[in-house]
């Protein structure tokens, strides 16, 4: 019997980790080999990338696509972990009006340098901040390049508002609200955020995890990169084995597909060849 595989595009619901929608899809396919393409946290809802099978090794491909949130923040009020997750740390009065809150989120579009929060999953020195912070230890990452493509306000009810925002893979959602309440000199924090499009893949087509039946087809994981078909079964085969060929002119790594149009692997173009990045195993 052929093991499942492709790509499952999953509706995260709140209160659940990423890892619990993996071990649920698991357990409904009956296989193993699931995994995920950027993590979502607990208290946020919306899309969740998983690859199932040999689609697992095209997560790469996937992880680093740009994100789009809907959320809501709370002017007035910050915590520890900058969302409602976390411990209040502080209060201050909000006299703001929508402009001054709009002309703050402006301040973010663009590349930022941003740093992780204390409690996220990134490592420093090999541990995680999240397990530093809970042991009161204080361990700071250093700063990363993001681009925030858009920071829209969409409704402002003092003291919330609620935003839309487009982004780089590896921007903090909540660090972008903390930070406006920071350049507004009363602090904010997240209370609710949803991911609602990741790459090509929108919430639309998003699905509860008890109404995954089958995966999307494996194609369907490097629909978003360019593709190259071979014409001659002879290349197809030598492709597989891993073997370089004539290169195909194009920029950046696409996907590689047979002649009678399965896919082989993710390819690039290196001087006057185009060899594998990563050629799948045959279906087994």
């Amino acid at each position: 019997m052929t093991s499942p595989e492709g790509l499952v595009v999953a509706f995260k619901p709140a209160g659940v980790t990423s890892h619990d929608v993996v071990n649920g899809v698991r357990k409904l396919l009956g296989t193993k080999r699931v995994g995920h393409a950027g993590t979502l946290d607990p208290m946020a809802t919306g899309v969740l990338i998983l690859g199932v099978g040999r689609a697992t090794r095209l997560l790469r491909y996937l992880s680093g696509l740009d994100k789009m949130y809907e959320g809501t923040g709370i002017l007035g009020v910050e915590t520890d972990t900058l969302d409602a997750q976390g411990e209040v740390v502080r209060t201050s009065p909000v006299d703001v009006t929508r402009e001054q809150l709009e002309e703050a989120m402006r301040a973010f579009v663009g590349e930022i340098d941003q740093v992780p929060p204390a409690y996220s999953a990134v490592k420093v020195g090999g541990q995680k901040l999240y397990k530093a912070a809970r042991r009161g230890e204080t361990v700071e990452a250093p700063p990363r390049r993001v681009t925030v493509h858009r920071f829209d306000l969409t409704r402002f009810d003092p003291p919330a508002f609620e935003f839309r925002v487009e982004c780089s893979s590896g921007t903090y959602v909540r660090s972008l609200v903390a930070d406006v309440g920071t350049k507004l000199g009363c602090g904010a924090h997240l209370t609710r955020l949803t991911r609602t499009r990741v790459g090509p893949f929108g919430i639309d087509r998003a699905v509860m995890l008890n109404r995954v039946r089958q995966p999307l087809p494996i194609e369907t994981a490097v629909a978003h990169l360019p593709s190259f078909k071979l014409e001659h079964p002879d290349e197809a085969k030598a492709a597989s084995n891993g073997v370089c060929l004539a290169p195909a002119e194009i920029d950046g790594p696409y996907a590689l597909f047979a002649p009678d149009g399965h896919l082989i692997g993710i390819w690039r173009d290196t001087g006057g060849k185009f060899c594998p990045e990563m050629v799948l195993a045959p279906v087994g």
